[in-house]
């Protein structure tokens, strides 16, 4: 279908086309229409399938008529929330690069930054505020935005902001916005709370729902290696060491891991750069744009990066720690495996990580391969219940001149 049946108008459809893009994905071809037709949305949609543009596309078409040569600053129409700094950034740059043939100002608020900027910038004037909800009520407090303009309310990632604990803070900013704007309400799974929240947020919702009935992307593939106690660091290394051109996403359950991981890596001589909680925010984006620009190999990060990180071609997500919670597995490995392309998932089960198995695999398609690794075999409490292992041969070294 081309995007001249989307219902958007003829000046979007060649901006767009002028981007690069050429056929609409199946969460654009179902949500487009139906929030052109006004209507509240709920919608299910696997991470990487263009979603952003489902809600951006409409949104930019709904607001693009304005006469730029008002002097009143302008008010923001649209708001759009999101659970981390890194996709408030990320939806922010999108809707930049969508609406720049039509003026269109996009204001970015999350934490880390300084509020004076954020305020100067929202005093000039913008269209769309993209905001994390903390600091979206800290704006609030300090009279900084005013939302009583706002025509369309995003909630995207809705089922990670509920996990994350935000359900009271979405309440408060609800209750700023009028009651007759348009809601949009984008999930990468549609749980009962979901739907709950979706019931108190919204008016007689269009369900929208392009997701298969597995919550992972049938392009990953899934392997877990035992990992010996103690040696889980130098399983690690050796498996970056088996596809050397590869970069990788590693994830670890704290912060205080996540830098002993990107430590021990650079001391194995592979560039890590690492991404958690108490980075500070330059710190956190000068890591990933290493990352992005190739500079670092390996990205190491806790669940701070599940979710929001759009990171073109990414062959390969390392679980070094198993997620706590089933669902972050499917949130992790989200990062690989996007818009159609091959992505590898690779999970290092300790004996205690045991327990945790079983829930990962109830989400998914069918069990997990198990993967012995020469050299890296437990001695006596292995990981895995399972009395059959494929083998994986240790590559023989290359001597070093």
């Amino acid at each position: 279908m081309p995007f001249s049946n989307l219902d958007l108008s003829p000046s979007l459809a060649e901006a767009i086309a002028r981007l690069g893009y050429e056929r609409p994905t199946p969460i654009q071809v179902s949500a487009i229409p139906a929030i052109r037709q006004g209507s509240d949305v709920l919608a299910r949609a696997h991470t990487g399938t263009g979603k952003t543009a489902a809600f951006g596309w409409p949104l930019i078409d709904r607001l693009r008529i304005r006469d730029v040569r008002s002097i009143v600053p302008r008010r923001p129409r649209a708001l759009v929330l999101v659970p981390t700094r890194e996709l408030a950034a990320q939806v922010d740059a999108a809707l930049f690069r969508y609406g720049k043939a039509f003026s269109l100002r996009v204001a970015v608020v999350f934490g880390g930054m300084s509020m004076g900027a954020q305020t100067s910038a929202l005093a000039r004037g913008v269209d769309v505020v993209v905001a994390t909800p903390g600091r979206l009520l800290d704006h609030l407090k300090h009279r900084s935005v005013d939302l009583s303009l706002v025509e369309m309310f995003v909630l995207d990632e809705a089922d990670r902001m509920l996990d994350m604990g935000f359900l009271p803070q979405l309440r408060k900013i609800a209750a700023t916005v009028p009651r007759t704007r348009q809601t949009l309400l984008f999930s990468a799974t549609l749980p009962a709370e979901i739907v709950r929240f979706a019931q108190e947020f919204t008016r007689t919702p269009v369900r929208v729902d392009v997701s298969s009935a597995h919550v992972v992307a049938d392009t990953i593939t899934h392997r877990m290696h035992d990992a010996p106690d103690g040696r889980k660091g130098d399983l690690l290394a050796h498996l970056l060491q088996q596809a050397p051109a590869d970069q990788a996403l590693v994830f670890c359950k704290t912060k205080r891991g996540s830098n002993r991981v990107g430590e021990l890596l650079e001391q194995r001589g592979v560039r890590a750069a690492v991404i958690h909680g108490n980075k500070s925010q330059p710190a956190r984006t000068r890591a990933l744009g290493d990352f992005k620009a190739r500079r670092a190999r390996v990205l190491v990060a806790t669940d701070i990066a599940a979710r929001g990180l759009d990171i073109a071609r990414l062959p390969l997500v390392i679980n070094y720690d198993l997620p706590l919670v089933a669902e972050d597995y499917v949130h992790r490995i989200g990062r690989t495996g996007r818009a159609g392309l091959p992505g590898r998932a690779i999970s290092l089960v300790s004996a205690t990580d045991r327990h945790l198995v079983a829930g990962i695999e109830r989400l998914l398609p069918a069990p997990i391969e198990r993967v012995r690794v020469d050299g890296f075999e437990a001695v006596e409490r292995s990981a895995f219940s399972r009395p059959s292992f494929s083998r994986f041969p240790q590559r023989r070294r290359r001597s070093r001149s």
